[in-house]
């Protein structure tokens, strides 16, 4: 059985998608979808930058969403791919999992693309620049991070965000109570304690004012089933039902990202091939959590020729 995995944000870099552009015209029309939904060049920005602008919560969502979608297409267009029969899952890492439902066929590219550029402006204005803050807790297991977290937070928000990977935990809350948490880090059993370099403290509690802006706008947004089932972040099992879809993708702007225990579940599922799309970043985690698993990512015209012939 395989996956097919979706990056999230932290993947975008200046670049991205050129070389697969210059190489297919199915890889060019998405990009010029994308740009002509949200009605600005952000595929200039992909290739050209700057950097920080591309950065930009708000940006950087549909650009990785639109890079990950332009790779997939590539595979499926030029190499007669059909993910309904290559895959048996799909999943992906917050804004991930809006990727994931554009690539099986449960929201439309276009749509898929304005939802995020909403999202990221939600979630940047969720909360003012300085006021929060996410670190990763590096050699803790949940339990350790969940102990450390309730230890900071001293009446602050300070929550768990992502499982990620054996190993690496999340938390993400008001800065205080996150500079806390890497300071208690080390003396209750984590390896070490470490800021990230983010602009908003994402999923946790924080983030309701972008919560409420997402379900607004997903309850008049059309979510049909997808062509295999999504393992949803906040539940780390596989739904396929459009209202369970748009529940879990409100509950997930302040939910855990459970990536973690759904790359573990998956795996008990009988899926033995994680084939992650647009960068390389998810499958060096489905590796830390799943042993014996096989995971690549996919980025390159090389890269995706490969796969088409091992699934043809």
């Amino acid at each position: 059985m395989r996956a097919f995995i979706f990056p999230g944000q932290g993947s975008q870099a200046v670049g991205m998608g050129k070389a697969l552009a210059d190489a297919s015209l199915y890889a060019r029309e998405v990009f010029q979808e994308v740009d002509e939904a949200l009605g600005q060049s952000l595929f200039r920005l992909m290739t050209e930058g700057p950097e920080d602008e591309l950065t930009l919560t708000e940006n950087g969502q549909p650009a990785i969403m639109a890079n990950a979608i332009a790779t997939l297409r590539v595979l499926e267009r030029e190499g007669g791919i059909r993910i309904s029969e290559a895959a048996d899952f799909v999943a992906g890492h917050s804004l991930g999992e809006y990727t994931a439902l554009c690539a099986a066929g449960s929201i439309d590219l276009a749509t898929t693309a304005r939802l995020l550029k909403l999202r990221g402006r939600a979630m940047q204005s969720a909360v003012p620049v300085g006021v929060g803050g996410m670190a990763a807790l590096l050699g803790a297991t949940l339990d350790q991070a969940q102990a450390i977290a309730d230890a900071a937070a001293q009446g602050e928000v300070c929550a768990i965000a992502n499982d990620n990977a054996v190993g690496q935990v999340v938390v993400s809350g008001n800065i205080g109570a996150v500079e806390r948490a890497v300071g208690l880090a080390k003396e209750m059993g984590a390896k070490r304690g470490m800021m990230l370099n983010v602009s908003a403290p994402f999923h946790c509690s924080l983030m309701q004012p972008a919560a409420d802006m997402m379900e607004h706008r997903l309850k008049a947004t059309r979510i049909d089933s997808p062509l295999v089932p999504l393992y949803a972040n906040v539940l780390a099992s596989p739904i396929a039902n459009p209202d369970d879809i748009r529940a879990r993708l409100i509950e997930q702007v302040t939910g855990i990202v459970r990536w973690r225990e759904s790359m573990i579940n998956m795996a008990q599922a009988g899926v033995t091939h994680f084939v992650e799309f647009g960068a390389k970043v998810l499958a060096p985690m489905v590796k830390r959590s799943v042993d014996d698993a096989d995971a690549t990512g996919i980025v390159s015209m090389g890269e995706i020729e490969a796969l088409a012939k091992l699934l043809s």
